[in-house]
């Protein structure tokens, strides 16, 4: 069975039988977008249960026949390092659908639609082994994204927040159009597979991996291209946030991992300096900004900043341990600050505040909801036994077998998310009970709750048994650093 084209067609299917709904048949519309969404989880999981953990080859490869005049024969395929951000696209989505089931009151139709073709476009992004094609899934997460933020925003900085957003991302990209363009030319096409095969002149490696470095640092994003990134999502619905903190900001690094490295590693290696330079500042400047924030969505977005700046010195430390933690780090990110956005999304909805003075003394009114909270924010400063400490842990290992220094400096890291984190619980959560929670209402709701249970067991469940995660990475990882001749 083409289990990748399911999973690519099937969220498109379900959005034209939507588009056919009458827009006033609101229940029936987020019920099928609900259940589709669900399908797509069950499958992904499937590909994960049936995946050969033994080899690095692309798997379950499908032809897909496009421009055969222009020699353009793409294929899609997944192998170790794909495999866990299908599954982790296809969690969030039915999330997202659940999240707004009762705050999203206009346009449901339209919303719904926005996050089923959002799907499509991120699951084409980590299936593509055609380099034209990815780029072109690559863009197309911007267009629904930038109408899940213009229209469904919570403030009035909306529009601008969503303009500054598809930008700075598009603009970004243009390099690494005219790269592909050039790569073209010299080699006479675009399927990865005879790429990874292929070589670039030493100067030419230079030159591509700048201009795929321009659209991959804009979408982590690393410090100093990071200025969009508090800004959308603050003005995003919390769907929106969890979807562009769980999966768009993984799209710049697993295009760092997939693309730039195993196809230009001498350039890789000559521009590992900068690299580390730029994610130590981001680590550092980014940690210190979290502590002087006001704002719980610019709290937890400053944070990921800091994260990401983990991710790519792990990426760049280009040995298995490294690269491996990288990897985890992202996964854990993906539910560690979906999870956080989605308690902010909570308050929200019953204070219609954000700013962090007017909070306080929770835990006498919401004590399951502070549990939740605590278990996040454990994940979030890497506490032993959570998902966030196994992939530092591993990228730390890996960069300290590369560079002293810069282990030593990234560790201060995790001393100054212990700080933000810590901080942050301890505002909101504890101390006297503030007059804002008097009239808010009750702990989380039964939805709620079934919605922070997963969350909660991915955390715990990556922390305590990493190794489920880590086998099918394994061979795919190693295949592509001995590609680029790093182990000596």
């Amino acid at each position: 069975m083409p289990f990748l084209s399911f999973l690519l067609l099937f969220p498109l299917v379900g959005a034209l039988i939507i588009a056919c709904i009458p827009s006033w048949k609101v229940r029936a519309i987020k019920i099928i977008a609900l259940c589709i969404s669900l399908i797509n989880f069950v499958v992904a999981s499937g590909l994960w249960i049936v995946f050969d953990n033994s080899t690095a080859k692309f798997q379950f490869v499908e032809h897909i026949g496009w421009l055969p005049f222009f020699n353009m024969n793409a294929y899609i395929g997944i192998d170790g390092i794909s495999l866990f951000f299908i599954v982790l696209t296809t969690f969030l989505v039915p999330v997202c659908l659940l999240v707004g089931w009762v705050n999203i009151s206009k346009h449901v139709k339209e919303y719904c639609l926005a996050f089923l073709i959002l799907e499509t476009c991120m699951l084409a992004v980590f299936c593509m082994l055609d380099l034209l094609l990815f780029y072109v899934f690559f863009e197309s997460v911007l267009l629904p994204m930038f109408l899940i933020i213009g229209v469904w925003g919570s403030r009035a900085r909306k529009i601008r927040a969503a303009y500054q957003f598809f930008l700075y991302t598009l603009v970004g990209s243009v390099l690494m159009l005219l790269a592909i363009l050039l790569i073209y030319f010299q080699v006479g096409t675009t399927d990865l597979q005879v790429l990874l095969v292929s070589e670039f002149s030493e100067r030419r490696q230079l030159l591509l991996w700048l201009a795929f470095f321009a659209s991959f640092a804009v979408k982590v994003p690393m410090v100093p291209l990071h200025i969009w990134l508090p800004e959308a999502h603050v003005e995003a619905p919390t769907a929106g946030s969890v979807i562009l903190a769980g999966i768009l900001l993984k799209l710049g690094t697993y295009g760092f991992l997939r693309f730039s490295i195993p196809l230009f590693p001498e350039a890789s290696l000559y521009f590992t300096p900068l690299i580390y330079t730029m994610s130590i500042i981001g680590i550092v400047y980014a940690s210190l900004t979290t502590l002087r924030q006001i704002d719980l969505k610019k709290i937890i977005a400053y944070s990921s900043v800091a994260h990401m700046g983990f991710v790519t010195i792990g990426l760049f430390s280009l040995n298995v341990q490294g690269v491996e933690g990288a990897i985890l780090l992202m996964l854990s990110h993906g539910f560690v600050a979906s999870a956080l956005f989605l308690c902010v999304g909570t308050l929200y909805d019953r204070t219609h505040t954000r700013l962090i003075q007017y909070y306080g003394g929770l835990v006498h009114i919401m004590p399951l909801f502070s549990f939740f909270f605590l278990v996040f924010t454990m994940g979030n400063l890497s506490l032993p036994g959570t998902s966030s400490f196994v992939g530092e842990f591993l990228i730390l290992v890996g960069t300290f077998q590369t560079n002293t220094w810069i282990a030593t400096l990234a560790a201060t890291g995790m001393i100054l998310g212990g700080a933000y984190s810590i901080w942050l619980y301890n505002r909101v959560v504890f101390g006297n009970l503030k007059p804002l929670y008097i009239s808010m209402g009750s702990d989380v709701n039964r939805r709620e709750f079934w919605i922070f249970v997963p969350f909660v067991l991915a955390i715990l469940w990556m922390g305590f048994y990493p190794q489920v995660f880590l086998d099918p990475m394994h061979v795919s990882v190693s295949n592509v650093i001995q590609h680029g001749a790093y182990i000596s």
